[in-house]
C-alpha cells in the first residue's frame, strides 16, 4: 500500500508588497482606534494610545507586529531606560493592548501577509514594574479655608467685575463642599441642578472621570454641606448679570463673559477658574499661594466630611472614585489607625503589667 500525495488546497499568494504591508497597516490602526471608541474609552485615552505606538513604530522602524522581545528588551532597557515610569508603563500597557487587538482580530491575515505568527513582546521578564502612586496632598486647615472665603466674600463688594468673581468664588466652595473636579464644574448646565431630587437637591454630573482613562462617569451629587445655599444665591442673584434666558437649553451653570453669536453666553473654561481661585489665594490666603488648588479643594472636602463623620463608602460615592482605595488617598492625613492601634496596643501592655504587679 502507498501513500497518497497529499495536496494543500489553500490558495497560494505571492509574498506582499511593501506597499501592500503599509497600506494594510494603516487600516489595523484604524481599526484599533474604532475598536477602542466603541468600547467607550474617551478620545484623549485613545488618541495617547495612539501616541505611544506611533513613538515605538518610529523607534523601531518597521510594522509593530514584528517586534520580538528581544526587541522591547531594547526598546524599554536602552532607548527608554532614563524616561518617568509613568511614560515607561503607559507605554508598556499601549503595547499590550495593541497586540491583544491583533491577536483577536488580525492573527490570520498577519500570517497570510507576511507568514508571521503574533505574539506580544512584553512578557513577564521584560514588563516594566511599579505603578504611578497618587502625590502626597495635605490640604488646608478647615480654619484658613474659612479665611480664605470670608476675604474673598468681603472682595465682592469692592472688585472690579462681580460678576466673574462671584462665579470663580462659588466654584470654588463648591470644590470645597461637595468635592468637584475642576472640569466638572465647567461642564455643569442650569438644567442639572436637580432642586426635586432628595432632602437638599442634586447635580448631575455628566463629565465625571472614568476609571483608567474609561470616558466620561456620570453621577449624582447631593447638594449637602451648604452647596444647596452656595448655588441658590449664584444662580438667584448672579447669574442673571451673564445671560437673562435661565430657560435657554444648554444654558451653563458657570458662564464665561464671552459670548456666542446668537449673543449668549459661553461656558467658563478651567482656566479661568484656576486662575480666580489662585489669586484669591494670593490675596487672602497669602501662604498657600501656588500651592492651593482645585484639586487640594477637592482633597480639603473628602477630609472635612471625614472628619464630620461621613463614612468612607458616601464620601467614595460623592467624589465618582470607581474604587474605595482612591477615596483612602484623600483622606490619609487624618485618619487615626495607626495612633488608634498604638494608644489600644499601650494599653494592653499597661493591663498586662497591672496584672503582673498585682
Amino acid at each position: 500500500m502507498s501513500l497518497a500525495v497529499v495536496r494543500d488546497l489553500r490558495e497560494r499568494r505571492p509574498p506582499a508588497s511593501p506597499e501592500e504591508i503599509a497600506e494594510f497597516e494603516t487600516d489595523v490602526l484604524a481599526g484599533f482606534v474604532l475598536a477602542r471608541a466603541s468600547a467607550g474609552l474617551a478620545d484623549g485615552t485613545i488618541s495617547s494610545d495612539v501616541g505611544h505606538l506611533e513613538q515605538v513604530r518610529a523607534w523601531f522602524g518597521k510594522p509593530l507586529w514584528d517586534m520580538e522581545p528581544t526587541d522591547a528588551d531594547a526598546y524599554f532597557g536602552k532607548a527608554l531606560r532614563s524616561a518617568a515610569k509613568g511614560t515607561r508603563l503607559a507605554r508598556s500597557q499601549a503595547l499590550t493592548t495593541f497586540f491583544a487587538f491583533l491577536e483577536l482580530r488580525h492573527q490570520v491575515e498577519i500570517h497570510a501577509l507576511t507568514g508571521r505568527v503574533v505574539h506580544c513582546p512584553i512578557d513577564e521578564m521584560n514588563k516594566p514594574r511599579g505603578r504611578k502612586q497618587a502625590a502626597l496632598r495635605i490640604p488646608p486647615t478647615d480654619q484658613e479655608v474659612d479665611t480664605l472665603f470670608a476675604g474673598w466674600r468681603q472682595e465682592l463688594v469692592t472688585c472690579r467685575k462681580f460678576a466673574p468673581t462671584a462665579r470663580n468664588f462659588v466654584a470654588a466652595k463648591l470644590m470645597s463642599q461637595v468635592g468637584l473636579r475642576v472640569n466638572e464644574a465647567c461642564g455643569l448646565d442650569l438644567d442639572d441642578v436637580k432642586w426635586e431630587l432628595g432632602r437638599f437637591g442634586k447635580l448631575h454630573v455628566r463629565a465625571g472621570k472614568g476609571a483608567r482613562g474609561s470616558g466620561p462617569r456620570e453621577r449624582m451629587v447631593p447638594l449637602i454641606n451648604g452647596a444647596d445655599r452656595t448655588l441658590r444665591w449664584f444662580i438667584e442673584d448672579v447669574w442673571g448679570h451673564f445671560d437673562d434666558d435661565h430657560l435657554r437649553p444648554g444654558a451653563p451653570l458657570l458662564p464665561s463673559e464671552r459670548r456666542h453669536a446668537d449673543g449668549t453666553c459661553r461656558r467658563v473654561g478651567d482656566d479661568a477658574l484656576r486662575a480666580g481661585l489662585a489669586q484669591a489665594t494670593a490675596a487672602h490666603l497669602p501662604g498657600w499661594t501656588e500651592k492651593l488648588t482645585p484639586h487640594v479643594m477637592r482633597h480639603f472636602c473628602a477630609s472635612q466630611l471625614y472628619l464630620s463623620g461621613l463614612d468612607l463608602v458616601s464620601i467614595q460615592e460623592l467624589l465618582g472614585h470607581s474604587w474605595i482605595a482612591s477615596t483612602l488617598n484623600y483622606v490619609h492625613v487624618h485618619r487615626t489607625r495607626i495612633e488608634d492601634a498604638w494608644v489600644a496596643g499601650q494599653k494592653r501592655a499597661a493591663g498586662r503589667l497591672e496584672g503582673l504587679l498585682s
